[in-house]
């Protein structure tokens, strides 16, 4: 096989993906039109994600985070531990 083709073989996926990501913001972009993207958190599922933001929202800032503060049930998350029988469940603490 070719250098070349084998070099043109590699690429094509992760330009494919390139052209796909870029196509498909620009038809979000023309559809709902200028997005801000930040860091968002689930508290269901105590994890972190980059995504578009609201305008009327701000981002989360781990840095502002204190476990248990804010929490409208009132339930101490800072001294919950998390659920041994479920593997999927993230450790919070530091």
């Amino acid at each position: 096989m070719d250098a070349r083709l084998l070099v043109v073989a590699l690429l094509l996926p992760f330009v494919a993906v390139f052209v796909y990501a870029t196509w498909s913001e620009y038809s979000r972009f023309k559809r709902e039109g200028r997005a801000e993207y930040g860091l968002t958190y689930d508290p269901e599922t105590n994890t972190t994600h980059v995504g578009a933001i609201a305008e009327d929202e701000e981002s989360y800032d781990p840095e502002d985070y204190t476990p248990g503060d804010g929490d409208d049930d009132g339930e101490n998350t800072a001294e919950t531990q998390p659920d041994p029988a479920d593997p999927n469940e993230q450790d919070s603490r530091t």
